[in-house]
């Protein structure tokens, strides 16, 4: 055995026990739930009824998969680009070491700490019993234009803080010989941060963007806790569409034709964003 096959096979043993948690726990139940999706079944039924493709075309003339499709592209959207802008804007602020920015670090962290259930019911006590009893705002989850916008406030505020924590790890990272040196050329700090600190803190944005992405596909907590999908299903996303197939109107056939395609779907978006930043990357 060479040197190179070792080092490759010892790197292999690290990943090999959350690869066999993820086979069991992930890998396996999908694998199992795909021949259901072929069915016609209540869930609890022995009985399973053959239906061939007719769940998978379903699929694409029901109105219900388009309109959780939008409200998870809306939250996805929104929350991928300002979780992100935010903890850029924290990092940038509070990167340098002393007392009052570890502080204010552990304040921002401290949201991302807290379960997304309850992040979801503090933020409906604060919709609904402070902005409205306070301010005179009505709640946004009571509305069908801006419930998702008021769901994707309660993530924004709970995800910044980690992207800030990863941003603050990039940006401590690049070295302060370059500083110095535009310092020495006269530049100002938007120039410093355009062609040193961003060039250089790149893979952390790709990492924060895409993972931000396949949370923000897969949401299902918010709307849970804090709507239950309403009002009028205005808030209802795949997750929570199939959640409710399988297990509220016992349609487990259809339900997992739709689990199985919004998989492959999240799988496919991605690895097709996380190549196309990374190849950004390399230009940059």
């Amino acid at each position: 055995m060479n040197q190179k096959t070792k080092k490759r096979l010892q790197e292999f043993t690290f990943v090999l026990p959350a690869l066999i948690i993820f086979s069991i726990f992930v890998v396996y139940p999908f694998l199992q739930g795909f021949p259901i999706s072929f069915t016609k079944w209540d869930g609890m039924s022995p009985v399973k009824k053959y239906v061939g493709l007719s769940n998978y075309i379903r699929i694409f003339q029901d109105a219900n998969v388009l309109n959780a499709i939008k409200n998870t592209l809306i939250f996805t959207a929104v929350t991928m680009v300002f979780s992100n802008l935010f903890g850029l804007l924290f990092a940038l602020m509070i990167s340098k070491k002393s007392k009052v920015n570890n502080l204010l670090r552990t304040c921002i962290f401290v949201p991302y700490c807290l379960s997304l259930v309850l992040s979801s019911y503090i933020w409906r006590y604060v919709y609904s019993d402070v902005f409205f009893n306070v301010f005179g705002i009505p709640s946004p989850l009571g509305s069908r234009v801006w419930v998702m916008i008021g769901l994707s406030v309660i993530s924004i505020w709970r995800d910044a803080g980690y992207c800030m924590v990863v941003y603050i790890a990039a940006i401590q990272g690049v070295s302060k010989d370059y500083y110095e040196a535009a310092e020495l050329e006269g530049a100002t700090s938007w120039q410093k941060f355009k062609a040193i600190t961003f060039p250089m803190i790149a893979p952390a944005v790709t990492a924060n963007f895409t993972l931000l992405l396949a949370w923000g596909m897969k949401v299902f907590d918010y709307p849970m806790a804090a709507t239950g999908g309403g009002p009028g299903r205005a808030s209802e996303t795949v997750a929570m569409l199939i959640y409710n197939n399988l297990f509220t109107y016992f349609k487990a056939g259809y339900g997992q034709a739709i689990a199985v395609v919004f998989t492959i779907a999240i799988f496919i978006v991605s690895t097709l964003v996380s190549k196309n930043l990374r190849a950004r990357e390399v230009e940059i």
